[in-house]
């Protein structure tokens, strides 16, 4: 018998990066197609389904700052990024047979719709995965933010962030491999020890509404549904 989901309507947060496979810059089909099969097998269970990707595997806002330029109009490009990773997956999604669309924060209405939180409330009640884009529509906002953000208006019972690594660590596990992984975590805990889970007004989100971050590997396969499911390996941040 199938085991019970623990949380049925998540939040899924992956970094652009995570969509680069090996690649140095853009989007590996393979990689997205791996994704999408993850997230196919959680909706067959009964998982209602929001996805935000982020932009950094095409383009970084920050960037342009970095070099003098105008840190609005790069966060703008930026945001244009994460629609172009949206429709990759919500694309990979549909040839599987997954109902999935994209919500764009920032209008393209020609080639996707815009973000209202009764429109996305009716989509994911009907079983469609939605990808939302665009992060906040704001600029200095990350796609964490956003992520929360959604996570929040959605009324999810788990935000999820994808990483490259499996849960939180006290540092970078790939720097120092002795560093600690932790199993769990209070939100006052990560904001305090300065983990570098998501950005600070991220995890304020989560906790003022009561969402715990569950933070796993996305390159695990199964690692998606085994979180659902409260197995394999992952870090818990809760009240």
């Amino acid at each position: 018998m199938t085991e019970p989901l623990r949380w049925r309507r998540i939040l899924l947060k992956l970094s652009g990066e995570a969509l680069m496979g090996s690649q140095p810059f853009g989007i590996d089909p393979a990689v997205v197609e791996r994704i999408s099969v993850e997230i196919a097998d959680a909706v067959k269970l009964g998982a209602q389904v929001g996805v935000v990707v982020g932009g950094g595997n095409i383009f970084r806002g920050v960037a342009v700052a970095a070099k003098g330029g105008n840190r609005v109009t790069g966060d703008h490009m930026g945001m244009l990024a994460t629609v172009m990773n949206s429709l990759t997956l919500a694309d990979a999604l549909r040839r599987r047979g997954v109902p999935a669309r994209v919500l764009s924060a920032v209008p393209v209405p020609s080639i996707c719709e815009t973000f209202t939180q009764r429109g996305a409330d009716r989509y994911m009640e009907d079983g469609d995965v939605i990808v939302f884009a665009g992060g906040t529509g704001n600029p200095f906002f990350t796609t964490d933010s956003g992520a929360a953000l959604r996570a929040a208006e959605m009324q999810c019972d788990a935000f999820l962030k994808g990483t490259q690594v499996d849960g939180v660590y006290s540092e970078d596990p790939k720097i120092n491999p002795d560093a600690e992984r932790y199993t769990q975590l209070s939100f006052e805990e990560v904001i305090q020890r300065n983990l570098k889970v998501m950005d600070t007004t991220a995890i304020a989100l989560a906790r003022d509404n009561s969402i715990p971050i569950i933070v796993f590997s996305i390159h695990t396969p199964g690692a998606l549904v085994d979180v659902l499911q409260q197995r394999g390996r992952y870090t818990l941040v809760s009240d």
